[in-house]
């Protein structure tokens, strides 16, 4: 098995690399980078270009490490015997299979997408280690054994709200997207719209590169927020001298799709002031 990237998504050379790395070595890939580069998409994607199923399992502040493996509804069970149902006398009846576990009884092998890991507590990483290492775990309620039948890519995503525990990167290999350069970007925005002006791109991605090193800015505008503004300017049939700003005008044409607080929106408009004042 071997990704080298989809006509749907630019995958850059580093990044091919490490998700082959990762593939050969049998180790999660753990990918950082910044919200909007693409790493959720990414396991979509090599999972697309092997041919092999993929599961999801996105991660919350209130996600525990169990609920991966599997979870034991007591409650139900408790209910179900005062009502005297005949399913009480099977616990394996009130055992809800987690992502991990269907990873390891799938009968191919499959993409494991672990999403947004460091948005769990900090203990999170290190509760699936062994799992992780071993590729098996214990049920308890059952006696059960659970291996895997092939040993999943499993593919892990950080948005870095965190550090995770040394011990867990040490199981990893890693790789940080880094946000595109200009031309891969423009790589980027042909894919997703295909015969695009040229020249519109061009004016469309200055703009865009200036907003992200506007000294001052809370946040950046990411690599989806551009897709989604140049749509917006290709439905609106925007020209590149529709585009055009001057100090006066610092706002960028429906800047609501890059520009997602108040704060960076009336930096822009402070811009604009000062701009006016200077000229006046």
């Amino acid at each position: 098995m071997k990704f080298e990237g989809t006509k749907d998504y630019v995958a850059t050379g580093d990044l091919t690399v490490a998700v082959n790395a990762a593939i050969a070595l049998e180790r999660p890939l753990l990918v950082k980078g910044e919200p909007g580069t693409g790493k959720t998409e990414l396991a979509r994607q090599v999972a697309g270009a092997l041919g092999v199923p993929i599961l999801e399992w996105t991660v919350k502040s209130t996600t525990k490490a169990q609920q991966g493996l599997y979870e034991y509804d007591a409650v139900s069970r408790l209910r179900d015997s005062q009502l005297g149902e005949e399913r009480v006398h099977d616990v394996a009846n009130y055992i809800r299979k987690g992502m991990l576990w269907q990873a390891f009884e799938a009968e191919e092998r499959v993409v494991l997408l672990i999403d947004e890991i460091d948005k769990a507590d900090i203990e999170f990483p290190n509760d699936l280690l062994q799992e992780l290492d071993r590729m098996e775990f214990h049920v308890y309620e059952t006696g059960e054994t659970i291996r895997a039948k092939h040993r999943p890519i499993v593919i892990i995503t950080s948005n870095n709200e965190k550090e995770l525990p040394d011990a867990f990167l040490r199981r990893c290999f890693f790789h940080y997207i880094r946000f595109p350069e200009p031309d891969v970007m423009a790589a980027i925005v042909e894919v997703h719209f295909p015969g695009i002006k040229q020249s519109l791109m061009r004016e469309a991605l200055t703009q865009f590169y200036d907003i992200r090193e506007t000294p001052g800015l809370k946040k950046k505008p990411s690599t989806s927020e551009a897709l989604d503004w140049l749509k917006l300017l290709l439905v609106e049939d925007l020209d590149p001298e529709d585009l055009k700003r001057d100090g006066k005008d610092a706002l960028p044409k429906l800047h609501g799709a890059l520009l997602k607080n108040e704060q960076d929106v009336h930096l822009f408009e402070r811009l604009a002031f000062m701009a006016r004042r200077k000229d006046g």
